[in-house]
Order: C-alpha cells, then structure tokens, then sequence
C-alpha cells in the first residue's frame, strides 16, 4: 500500500495542469492520496472537481471567512482512496468509517446524511475544551480522519503564523494541543494513528535552509519533537527513521523569491506513525512500525515547478510561468497489510454529497437552459438585415427600423461600418479611459475628450440618418430627376469618406501618443532602477504587503533567486527603498 500526502495550492490549478481530476490522482500512483489547501468551499464541490473513477473522495472545506480577508474557500483538505469497489470492500484503502474535523462538532462530521442527534456530540477526550474553543479550531477545513482498521489516518493542514502575529499563534497552539489530546485517546484505546499533511513545522535545523542558532528553541518545533520516540514521545518522524541525516530535503519552497532553484526551502511536510507495528508485538526486540511495515518513505522531487533546463530568473526566466504547487509530495510504501472484513463506502463520502449525488444533475440543467434562453433572446433583440432584392419585392414585410438596415447592407460596407465602429466606440469612451495619455490628464480633459468623441459620433449618426430618409434605390414618394439623385448620392458620399478618414486620423493620433507616453515611462522607470551591488544588475520592483507602517510602499530588491548566501550565483540581499514622489503643496 502507497499514501502520499500533497499540497496542491489549489485542487483547481492541479486538475487544470494535468487535463482532468483522474490523470492527476493516476499520476501520484497511491492507493491513499491526502491533499492539503485544496482551497474550496462546499459550494465548489461539483463533480469534476472532486469524482474520478476508482476513487472514493473525503472532503473538509473551511466554513468561515477570517476576520483577515480571507474567503471560506482558503485552506481545505482532501482524501481520495484507490478502490475497486465502492460497496462490501475488503480492502483496506477503503475507509470503514470517516469523520470530517477532529473534535465531532461539524454538522456533516460524520456524513452527508441527516444526523439523528440535534447536538453534535464532542469528541471523547476533549470534553475539558469549551464547544466556542472547539468549533473555532476546526472550522477552517484542516483535518479529515479515516478509519482503515488496522490504522486510523489523520490528513492535516497546520495553521501558519508569523512571529508577530500572537492571534494566529494562539490559534496553532489550541489546535495542536486539541490534536494531541485526540491522538493520546485512540492511542489508549489501543488503536494505531498515522498522521500526513502539511503541518507547517520544520522540526529541526536540518529541516530548513536558513536555520538561526536558535532556530530549535521555538515552541511549536519543540512541541513537534516531544512527540517523537527519541525524546520520550509515541510517534516516528518516518521520513527521518528512513534518512536520519540527509541535508537539503525539503518539501516546500517560496514561490515569490524562486527560491526552488538552489534547493532552499525546508520539510513542513511530514508523515507520522505509532510505533507499533500491524504484527502486534512491538515489545519484542526489532519490531516497531517502521522496521516491519515501512517499505519507504521519500519526496517526490519530481513534482518540483524547477526543472533542470530551466532559463534562469536573472537571464529572463521571471517571465516564464511554472506549473505546479510550491509543494511537492511525501510517500510511504508499506507491506504486509492485511484485508479488513468486508466494508462499504462511509457516508461522508462525496458520492453523497448534495450537489453530486442527485441535486447538481437538477442545477445545472437548469443553469444551462437559462444560459440558452439568455442567447436566444439577445439573438432576437438583434435587428435582421434583409437583401436589398427582399426588401424591394415586399417592402411592407419590414418595418421602418429594417428598412434602415436593410439600406445601410445596400451601400458600401467600407464607407458606413466606421462609421458604425466610430459611434460605439464614442458610446465605449464616455465610461472609460481608451488611451495611456488619459492616465495623466487632469478630468477635465477626459470630458473634453468625450465630448469630442460624441461629436463625431453625432456626425456619422447625421450621415447615416440622411442617408435614411432618401436611400439609393428605393423610389420616394415624390418623383425625383436622376440627377438629383446623383447629387445626393455623391454628397453622402463625400460625407462618409470624410468620416472614415477623421476616424482613420483621431486612431493614428491616439497610437502616437499613446506609443511616446509608454516609450517615456519604460526610459523613466529604467532610469530610476537600481543596480544590485552584489551583481550589478538591474533590481525587481515590489511592494510590501505586510500590515504595519510600511504596507503598500515600493522597494527594489535583487532579481536573482533566493539562495544560499555561500552561493555567489544566488540573490545577493540587495535592497533599497523607491523614492517617494512628494505632490506639489499650496504652501508651507
């Protein structure tokens, strides 16, 4: 058996790269796949999002937006499982039960089926947490447990929190603390825990590539170590038993600096497991989880956005786009796992999910008809243009208005569609900037400029109206000489000639200046970038996005890739301040 636990930065970014749910799923090779910030809401759970054949699928979605803009749809877990029957299964990929969260007090914690209880009882071993600490803890869609009997499999994804940012720390302790005291009450009760996912800890100065001396001495990385075998705890670090000292094995890289290029990241995806092992006599000498059951446990650095080959960001690989997640995947191997007695799929499944098992088919149905009926109905606002030869045999058939149209089909298309092109875009203008000039123009001078525009338009809805009334080719009531006709026919003529070519003109003018004003930002904004000291190259703008004094303010910084400061090739920590343009003030 094969569990692998991945971070996807997004389930629909990774179903768009690989094609399809199931080639993505097929592509991890696992009969156990645990995918973290999935970022979807329950609203998002249609069936290509979350249904592959040979799959069963377990989802915790986050069902509350954060107080720091974050949408109900920012973090998310998964669980998909390989089975070849979804019904009375023997298998032990198939779950004998699941439960979304970890505390027992989500409405769907058990499944999609109406609960019979109308209070969600708490998990057993967490009644000394009030119901408010618990709810909160495990309402981001962070935990998803599955039973396979002969172990009970944790998916999580561990909260983030920077160092000054005591809400968010606050929140990580309660919800590993919660967890812990979860994880001791199966493990009383005799049964066998395996945790995957995105914890986000490093534990040890090993883990990462930028370790401080007192890199160690933080409180989750010290939690996250108490609970290990070495240092008195119940559980093993699998990925460490297997490769105690291998150096540069990290599973998450920062996306913004490229820093997956010279390998600096660090391991905050883990895999973790009691120590006893499925033969049952972990007292004898040489039995233990790993020894026994753990084929291998590795990172799928094959799945890294880096490839080797890749243009440097420096050499004009920043303009490159990488697919993939900033994560990459962690797997076990395991052998001698017995079959389970004959099970089914649990309810939480998403099979019986709402919005795909039986209402979805309803919705989208309906959706699609109404997208229909929305297009028939523009296609029927839009006037039909008959031929000159069907108007002139029944001219009653159409109105005044496709009289009109059928005259402008009639003359020459290359003299009435700018026309025609020239009044919508006039209409466009009125409401929108249509040139970089207009960028740096006072308003007064946007106003100016619609007006114009409607002047034009006025001129060419003038042409066309008088070309209306008396068209070419249609008798008129009173009995015209030819040559009145003639004469009309070369004034509106000479009408719309003019309008094409002031149409032609105010274009040309307005690429013009547009084209000197863009050539006059780039030799600006060229002028003004610094030079790195470390390479002497041209810096990257940014812009802080860190709440504080400073949010929203521009620096440059070195456009290399983040890396080891020994490497001369990495970026060299260049950094300096944009200057501030101080607007003119009426006075001191």
């Amino acid at each position: 058996m094969k569990i692998v636990t991945y971070n996807v930065n997004g389930l629909r970014p990774r179903i768009q790269q690989y094609g399809s749910l199931l080639k993505l799923l097929d592509s991890l090779d696992a009969d156990i796949i645990c995918f973290q910030e999935t970022k979807l809401s329950k609203h998002d759970l249609r069936a290509d999002l979350v249904r592959a054949e040979g799959y069963e699928s377990f989802f915790s979605c986050c069902t509350r937006s954060s107080d720091r803009g974050r949408s109900s749809g920012y973090s998310g877990v998964a669980t998909f499982c390989r089975v070849k029957s979804a019904f009375m299964s023997n298998e032990v990929a198939l779950p004998i039960s699941a439960e979304e969260g970890f505390t027992g007090l989500l409405a769907t914690s058990k499944g999609y089926e109406p609960r019979k209880e109308k209070c969600p009882s708490i998990a057993e071993g967490l009644e000394c947490f009030s119901r408010d600490e618990l709810l909160k803890v495990d309402s981001e869609g962070r935990c998803l447990i599955t039973d396979h009997g002969h172990f009970v499999l944790f998916n999580l994804y561990g909260p983030r929190a920077v160092q000054d940012d005591s809400e968010r720390i606050q929140f990580k302790l309660t919800f590993f603390k919660i967890l812990e005291r979860r994880w001791e009450c199966l493990m009383h009760q005799g049964r066998r825990i395996i945790i995957v996912g995105d914890l986000n800890i490093a534990p040890a100065a090993i883990d990462r590539c930028d370790a401080e001396p007192d890199f160690e001495k933080n409180v989750f990385r010290q939690w996250f170590r108490s609970l290990q075998v070495q240092n008195g705890g119940r559980l093993l670090d699998i990925f460490r038993a297997k490769h105690p000292d291998r150096k540069g094995a990290y599973t998450c890289w920062s996306q913004s600096t490229g820093a997956e290029e010279f390998n600096y990241g660090s391991r905050i995806d883990h895999i973790l497991s009691a120590r006893s092992c499925l033969h049952g006599e972990e007292t004898q000498e040489g039995h233990d989880f790993v020894t026994c059951n753990v084929a291998e446990c590795d990172i799928l650095m094959q799945f890294q956005r880096w490839k080797p080959g890749n243009t440097p960001r420096w050499k004009g690989g920043r303009s490159i786009k990488l697919e993939g997640s900033d994560h990459v995947p962690v797997y076990m191997s395991l052998v001698e796992i017995p079959e389970v007695l004959q099970h089914s799929t649990p309810p939480l499944s998403t099979r019986y999910h709402p919005q795909v098992f039986g209402s979805q088919t309803l919705v989208s149905m309906f959706t699609r008809r109404q997208t229909t009926e929305q297009v028939i109905s523009e296609e029927s606002e839009s006037p039909q243009i008959p031929s000159q030869e069907d108007f002139l045999s029944t001219p009653e058939k159409y109105g005044s208005r496709a009289c009109q149209t059928s005259v402008l089909s009639s003359q020459s298309n290359a003299n009435i569609l700018p026309c025609i092109a020239t009044k919508k875009k006039a209409r466009l203008g009125q409401g929108s900037q249509l040139t970089l000039n207009s960028f740096f123009q006072k308003r007064a001078h946007r106003s100016e400029t619609s007006s114009s525009s409607f002047a034009d338009s006025k001129l060419c809805q003038t042409d066309i109206s008088y070309s209306q009334i008396e068209p070419d080719g249609v008798p008129s009531a009173a009995d015209e000489s030819g040559a009145s006709k003639d004469c009309r026919s070369s004034a509106i003529d000479n009408n719309q000639h003019k309008c094409q070519l002031d149409v032609c003109n105010s274009d040309k003018e307005k690429r013009k200046v547009a084209l000197q004003e863009w050539q006059r930002i780039q030799q600006l904004m060229q002028n003004s970038v610094p030079l790195c000291k470390g390479h002497q190259e041209p810096c990257v703008p940014r812009v802080v996005k860190k709440s504080g004094p400073n949010l929203g303010r521009r620096f440059y910084a070195c456009a290399r890739a983040e890396g080891p400061s020994s490497n001369p090739e990495a970026n060299c920590g260049y950094f300096k301040w944009a200057a501030v343009l101080k607007s003119k003030g009426k006075g001191k």
